[in-house]
């Protein structure tokens, strides 16, 4: 089969077309035709050596897939043939879906969102499932609340404004300018231009001083220990990025602050394909490119800004 391959860890070039072994479901595994992945933030951290010798090299990136079920391994009890399908694939379990073909475990896997196509699907799980897992698992907002969402016209971010308005919350979001219009038509009662704006007085300002229930942040820097500023008193505060700065305010307000890793995916699948359907949320495609650009999408995504958005999908 062809896949997209690094043999080296460094920029994009590092990326090469590659005829590789075709891959065979063992027992309680789904062998894949993959249709659609997409870049996360992770597959430049892996391809950059971030994780080191975590990843074996030469390796096969790409830690989301939307496709269709072309054999099972012994024990397969919920899919057959045929099925279309949705998963995020760990990545540390080896190879990715950076090509024609995968093989997943079932216990990871969810039928795809019927009202989706496979490259709208591929954009799902990585960043979805972290949404969920954050704004829901972890943070437990509810109907009502006021949430902060740094990064809202992101991957991570689209999705969390979505989850977040879907459950009943005033949603606040952050993001670039020319990202204002998006932010709002997917759900944010209020867009912040964090360029021009600052986050902390308007949100001092329209809550008097209360601040948030939840702040939640997407992004790296200083954005979670700055939330803690205007995050109330016993809220919580989530990340799916480091830490940078003082976290005393978290003590001093008895904040609750949540680090966020995706793990456990299929009810998150499960979850997200149930208000997909019910057209709740609809992921935000900013740009599909072939599986042999991929080189260009990890630096689309890299250098940002204006015109990148939502989720880079790669069709395959």
């Amino acid at each position: 089969m062809k896949a997209m391959v690094i043999s080296a860890f460094g920029g994009p070039e590092v990326f090469s077309k590659r005829e590789v072994d075709k891959p065979t479901p063992g027992k309680n595994e789904l062998l894949v035709k993959v249709c659609a992945t997409s870049v996360n933030p992770a597959d430049i951290g892996v391809r950059q050596g971030f994780f080191g010798r975590a990843i074996a090299l030469p390796a096969i990136l790409g830690y989301d897939v939307s496709g269709v079920v072309e054999a099972v391994g012994a024990d397969v009890q919920d899919f057959q043939v045929g099925d279309e399908v949705f998963y995020p694939i760990e990545i540390f379990a080896g190879a990715g879906g950076n090509a024609q073909y995968h093989v997943a475990h079932e216990s990871i896997v969810a039928k795809k969102p019927a009202n989706l196509s496979h490259q709208e699907a591929a954009s799902v799980p990585v960043a979805g499932g972290t949404a969920w897992a954050a704004l829901i698992d972890k943070a437990d907002i509810r109907l009502g609340e006021t949430v902060l969402i740094h990064g809202g016209a992101g991957g991570v971010g689209s999705f969390a404004v979505q989850i977040a308005k879907a459950a009943g919350a005033y949603v606040y979001a952050t993001c670039g300018g020319y990202d204002i219009k998006l932010v709002k038509s997917i759900g944010a009662d209020r867009a912040i231009d964090y360029r021009n704006e600052n986050y902390i007085d308007i949100i001092q300002q329209e809550t008097g001083g209360k601040g948030v229930d939840v702040s939640f942040s997407t992004v790296m820097g200083k954005v979670l220990t700055d939330s803690l500023q205007v995050t109330k008193n016993d809220g919580r505060a989530v990340t799916v990025t480091g830490v940078e700065g003082d976290l005393n305010f978290a003590i001093r307000k008895n904040i609750s602050v949540h680090f966020v890793h995706l793990d456990n995916p299929r009810p998150k699948m499960e979850a997200l394909r149930m208000v997909i359907e019910r057209g709740q949320i609809k992921p935000v495609v900013g740009m599909i490119l072939p599986l042999e650009q991929v080189a260009q999408a990890h630096q689309k995504l890299q250098q940002g800004g204006e015109g990148i958005y939502g989720k880079l999908v790669l069709e395959v």
